[in-house]
C-alpha cells in the first residue's frame, strides 16, 4: 500500500485510522512486545518518519488500540449481563453470575488483555505526559462505566463496585499471560502430572477470582 501526501483533515484521519487498523491486525499475529514501528511502517506503506507525524511513538499507537479494545468490550457487556444475571437471586448469587459474565467476556478479548498486561512495562514508556494523561482519563471512564454496570446488578456493593471493576481488569490482564504457558512449561506438565494444578484455565480461574472478590467486597460492605 502506498499513499499520496495527506492534505486535508479527512485524508489525515483516514491515514491515522489505517495505521491503527494495520497495528490491530499485527496484534492478531504477534504479542504486543513484538510490534515494532519499523514493521508497522512497512506494512502501512509509509516511511517511519511519516508514521511519527500521526503518533509520537509506537506506544501511543498501542494506547489507542487499548482504548479501542476497551470500548468494544464494554459495548458487549450490557446485553450479556442482562441475559446472565437473575435479579431475583441473592446478592451473593448475583455476584457469582456477574463474575461468570465478566470472565467469559474478558476471556475472549485476547488483544485487550495483552495490552492491559503490557500497560505499565511497555505502553507507559516512550510517551509524553499528555498522552499518558489522555489515556489514563479514558481508562478511568472505562472503569467507571464497568462499575456502574456491576452496581446495576449488585447494588449492595455500593462504592466497592469500582474496586471490583478495576481489579477484574487487572486480574484478567495478569492471568492472560500466566494462562498461556510456554512450550517448555507444557512439556513439564506432561512429564510430571503432579504439576498440572499450576496450569490454569483463564476463564475458570478469572471467574473464581472475581466471584471471590465480589463476595469479599459484599462482606466488607
Amino acid at each position: 500500500m502506498t499513499f499520496q501526501r495527506a492534505r486535508s483533515k479527512e485524508q489525515r484521519e483516514i491515514r491515522r485510522q489505517t495505521i491503527l487498523d494495520t497495528a490491530a491486525a499485527m496484534l492478531d499475529e504477534m504479542p504486543v512486545a513484538d510490534l515494532s514501528l519499523n514493521e508497522l511502517s512497512r506494512r502501512v506503506g509509509l516511511a517511519k518518519s511519516n508514521v511519527l507525524r500521526y503518533f509520537e511513538s509506537r506506544e501511543e499507537v498501542l494506547f489507542e488500540l487499548l482504548e479501542r479494545a476497551m470500548a468494544r468490550a464494554l459495548a458487549e457487556v450490557p446485553d450479556e449481563l442482562a441475559k446472565g444475571v437473575d435479579p431475583r437471586l441473592s446478592a451473593r448469587e448475583r455476584g457469582d453470575q456477574v463474575a461468570a459474565v465478566l470472565s467469559a467476556s474478558l476471556a475472549r478479548q485476547t488483544v485487550l488483555l495483552d495490552l492491559v498486561n503490557a500497560q505499565s512495562n511497555v505502553l507507559e514508556h516512550n510517551v509524553s505526559v499528555d498522552v499518558v494523561v489522555r489515556h489514563k482519563r479514558s481508562a478511568v471512564a472505562g472503569i467507571t462505566a464497568t462499575a456502574d454496570l456491576i452496581r446495576q446488578y449488585v447494588p449492595e456493593l455500593g462504592d466497592g463496585a469500582r474496586t471490583v471493576a478495576m481489579m477484574t481488569l487487572v486480574l484478567a490482564g495478569t492471568l492472560s499471560s500466566y494462562c498461556r504457558p510456554s512450550a517448555s512449561a507444557l512439556a513439564a506438565y506432561e512429564a510430571d502430572p503432579t504439576l498440572i494444578a499450576l496450569r490454569l484455565d483463564l476463564r475458570a480461574t478469572l471467574e473464581n477470582a472475581v466471584a471471590t472478590l465480589i463476595a469479599g467486597t459484599l462482606a466488607r460492605a
